[in-house]
Protein backbone atom coordinates (compact mmCIF):
# COMPACT_ATOMS: atom_id res chain seq x y z
CA UNK A 1 0.00 0.00 0.00
CA UNK A 2 1.33 3.13 -0.74
CA UNK A 3 2.23 6.15 1.50
CA UNK A 4 -0.79 8.37 3.13
CA UNK A 5 -0.57 11.82 2.23
CA UNK A 6 -0.66 14.60 4.90
CA UNK A 7 -3.63 15.42 3.50
CA UNK A 8 -5.79 12.49 3.81
CA UNK A 9 -3.86 11.63 7.07
CA UNK A 10 -5.57 15.66 8.42
CA UNK A 11 -8.63 14.71 6.65
CA UNK A 12 -8.82 11.05 8.55
CA UNK A 13 -8.25 12.49 11.48
CA UNK A 14 -10.97 15.48 11.36
CA UNK A 15 -13.54 12.23 10.70
CA UNK A 16 -12.22 10.57 14.00
CA UNK A 17 -10.58 7.83 11.93
CA UNK A 18 -7.49 6.84 13.66
CA UNK A 19 -3.75 7.74 13.63
CA UNK A 20 -1.45 8.65 11.62
CA UNK A 21 1.19 5.95 9.18
CA UNK A 22 4.70 5.86 10.56
CA UNK A 23 5.22 6.26 6.92
CA UNK A 24 4.09 9.94 6.93
CA UNK A 25 6.66 12.69 5.72
CA UNK A 26 4.92 15.48 7.57
CA UNK A 27 6.48 15.84 10.71
CA UNK A 28 3.66 18.48 11.89
CA UNK A 29 0.96 15.45 11.10
CA UNK A 30 3.35 12.75 12.97
CA UNK A 31 3.53 15.22 16.24
CA UNK A 32 0.19 15.83 16.70
CA UNK A 33 -1.30 12.22 16.13
CA UNK A 34 1.11 10.72 18.29
CA UNK A 35 -0.30 11.54 20.94
CA UNK A 36 -3.46 9.17 19.99
CA UNK A 37 -5.94 12.50 21.40
CA UNK A 38 -9.50 11.86 21.12
CA UNK A 39 -11.42 13.52 18.17
CA UNK A 40 -12.87 16.96 19.20
CA UNK A 41 -16.85 17.17 19.52
CA UNK A 42 -18.53 20.29 19.21
CA UNK A 43 -19.06 24.04 17.68
CA UNK A 44 -16.28 26.39 17.06
CA UNK A 45 -16.23 30.01 15.98
CA UNK A 46 -13.37 30.76 13.87
CA UNK A 47 -12.48 34.48 13.34
CA UNK A 48 -10.09 35.66 11.17
CA UNK A 49 -9.79 39.11 12.51
CA UNK A 50 -9.14 41.82 10.40
CA UNK A 51 -10.49 45.54 10.82
CA UNK A 52 -12.38 45.88 7.73
CA UNK A 53 -12.51 42.32 6.47
CA UNK A 54 -12.68 40.11 9.19
CA UNK A 55 -13.59 36.51 8.52
CA UNK A 56 -16.19 34.38 10.97
CA UNK A 57 -17.06 30.37 10.10
CA UNK A 58 -18.66 28.56 12.91
CA UNK A 59 -17.77 24.71 12.16
CA UNK A 60 -19.79 21.64 13.76
CA UNK A 61 -16.92 18.68 14.55
CA UNK A 62 -18.77 15.51 14.99
CA UNK A 63 -16.63 12.15 16.06
CA UNK A 64 -16.92 9.65 12.62
CA UNK A 65 -18.18 12.37 10.51
CA UNK A 66 -17.33 14.72 8.53
CA UNK A 67 -17.03 18.07 9.77
CA UNK A 68 -19.55 20.28 8.72
CA UNK A 69 -19.84 24.36 8.07
CA UNK A 70 -22.94 25.77 9.83
CA UNK A 71 -22.42 29.39 8.59
CA UNK A 72 -19.97 31.88 7.69
CA UNK A 73 -19.67 35.43 6.13
CA UNK A 74 -17.11 38.26 5.99
CA UNK A 75 -17.55 41.89 7.75
CA UNK A 76 -16.77 44.02 5.13
CA UNK A 77 -16.41 47.90 6.06
CA UNK A 78 -15.93 51.18 3.79
CA UNK A 79 -13.06 53.26 4.54
CA UNK A 80 -15.74 55.80 5.49
CA UNK A 81 -16.97 54.02 8.41
CA UNK A 82 -14.47 54.90 11.38
CA UNK A 83 -12.24 52.30 13.58
CA UNK A 84 -14.86 52.05 16.25
CA UNK A 85 -17.67 51.64 14.33
CA UNK A 86 -15.89 48.82 12.71
CA UNK A 87 -15.14 47.49 16.37
CA UNK A 88 -18.83 47.87 17.26
CA UNK A 89 -19.90 46.09 14.11
CA UNK A 90 -17.53 43.04 14.25
CA UNK A 91 -18.50 42.44 18.34
CA UNK A 92 -22.12 42.34 17.27
CA UNK A 93 -21.60 39.98 14.72
CA UNK A 94 -20.01 37.64 17.24
CA UNK A 95 -22.15 38.16 19.58
CA UNK A 96 -25.26 37.04 17.02
CA UNK A 97 -23.22 33.69 16.55
CA UNK A 98 -22.85 33.34 19.92
CA UNK A 99 -26.73 34.12 20.45
CA UNK A 100 -27.89 31.74 17.71
CA UNK A 101 -25.22 28.98 18.07
CA UNK A 102 -24.53 26.40 21.09
CA UNK A 103 -20.56 27.69 20.78
CA UNK A 104 -18.01 25.73 22.19
CA UNK A 105 -15.32 27.40 21.65
CA UNK A 106 -13.83 30.23 19.77
CA UNK A 107 -10.25 29.94 18.01
CA UNK A 108 -8.57 33.02 16.71
CA UNK A 109 -5.87 33.21 14.14
CA UNK A 110 -2.63 35.03 15.79
CA UNK A 111 -1.70 38.58 14.63
CA UNK A 112 1.39 37.78 12.33
CA UNK A 113 4.66 39.70 12.84
CA UNK A 114 4.10 43.36 10.60
CA UNK A 115 6.90 46.02 10.77
CA UNK A 116 4.47 48.79 10.89
CA UNK A 117 2.99 49.69 14.27
CA UNK A 118 -0.30 51.12 13.47
CA UNK A 119 -0.80 48.29 11.30
CA UNK A 120 -0.46 45.88 14.54
CA UNK A 121 -2.10 48.32 16.83
CA UNK A 122 -4.92 48.47 14.57
CA UNK A 123 -5.45 44.31 14.16
CA UNK A 124 -4.91 44.03 17.52
CA UNK A 125 -8.13 46.25 18.33
CA UNK A 126 -10.22 43.85 15.36
CA UNK A 127 -8.99 40.94 17.63
CA UNK A 128 -9.62 42.22 20.81
CA UNK A 129 -13.71 42.96 19.83
CA UNK A 130 -13.98 39.43 19.20
CA UNK A 131 -12.32 38.21 21.99
CA UNK A 132 -14.16 40.67 24.35
CA UNK A 133 -17.57 39.07 23.59
CA UNK A 134 -16.28 35.64 23.89
CA UNK A 135 -14.65 36.21 27.10
CA UNK A 136 -17.15 37.41 28.54
CA UNK A 137 -19.22 34.38 27.81
CA UNK A 138 -16.94 32.69 29.73
CA UNK A 139 -16.07 30.96 26.34
CA UNK A 140 -12.77 29.06 25.78
CA UNK A 141 -10.62 31.14 23.47
CA UNK A 142 -7.52 29.90 21.63
CA UNK A 143 -5.16 31.22 18.97
CA UNK A 144 -3.01 29.78 16.44
CA UNK A 145 -0.05 31.25 14.61
CA UNK A 146 -1.21 31.26 10.50
CA UNK A 147 1.82 28.42 10.01
CA UNK A 148 0.20 26.28 12.39
CA UNK A 149 -3.45 26.61 10.75
CA UNK A 150 -2.27 25.91 7.29
CA UNK A 151 0.29 22.86 8.48
CA UNK A 152 -2.68 21.53 9.85
CA UNK A 153 -5.57 21.94 7.19
CA UNK A 154 -2.78 21.25 3.98
CA UNK A 155 -0.09 19.79 5.12
CA UNK A 156 2.23 22.93 4.11
CA UNK A 157 3.17 25.32 6.15
CA UNK A 158 3.58 27.95 3.26
CA UNK A 159 0.12 26.93 1.28
CA UNK A 160 -0.82 29.72 -0.01
CA UNK A 161 -4.83 31.57 0.80
CA UNK A 162 -6.24 29.75 -2.12
CA UNK A 163 -4.59 26.26 -1.09
CA UNK A 164 -6.22 26.88 2.18
CA UNK A 165 -9.19 27.52 0.18
CA UNK A 166 -9.09 24.61 -1.69
CA UNK A 167 -8.24 22.06 1.38
CA UNK A 168 -11.51 23.91 3.58
CA UNK A 169 -13.75 22.96 0.79
CA UNK A 170 -12.49 19.55 0.62
CA UNK A 171 -12.65 18.80 4.42
CA UNK A 172 -16.32 20.32 4.63
CA UNK A 173 -17.70 18.53 1.74
CA UNK A 174 -18.45 22.36 -0.01
CA UNK A 175 -19.50 22.74 -3.17
CA UNK A 176 -17.02 25.60 -4.17
CA UNK A 177 -14.12 27.43 -1.97
CA UNK A 178 -15.38 29.87 0.30
CA UNK A 179 -13.86 33.45 0.30
CA UNK A 180 -10.98 33.55 1.81
CA UNK A 181 -11.33 35.39 4.95
CA UNK A 182 -14.01 33.42 5.63
CA UNK A 183 -12.03 30.14 4.76
CA UNK A 184 -9.39 31.64 6.83
CA UNK A 185 -11.92 31.19 9.87
CA UNK A 186 -12.56 27.98 8.98
CA UNK A 187 -9.31 26.88 8.73
CA UNK A 188 -8.66 28.23 11.62
CA UNK A 189 -11.64 26.10 13.61
CA UNK A 190 -10.14 22.82 12.19
CA UNK A 191 -6.40 23.56 13.07
CA UNK A 192 -8.16 23.97 16.94
CA UNK A 193 -10.73 20.74 16.06
CA UNK A 194 -7.35 18.63 15.44
CA UNK A 195 -4.52 20.12 17.41
CA UNK A 196 -5.74 22.19 20.26
CA UNK A 197 -6.55 21.30 23.57
CA UNK A 198 -9.55 19.43 24.62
Amino acid sequence: MGRKSARSLWSAKLAGQGVASPESSDAAVEQHFAARREPFDGLVLGVDPSLRGTGLAVVSFTPGQQAKLVGSRTLKFKPAISKTECLGEIARAVTEILDAEPITCVALEQTIYVQNFQTAQILGMARGAAIAVAAMRGLPIHEYAPLRIKQAVVGYGRASKEQVAAMVRQQLGLLADLPLDEADAAATAICHALTGPR
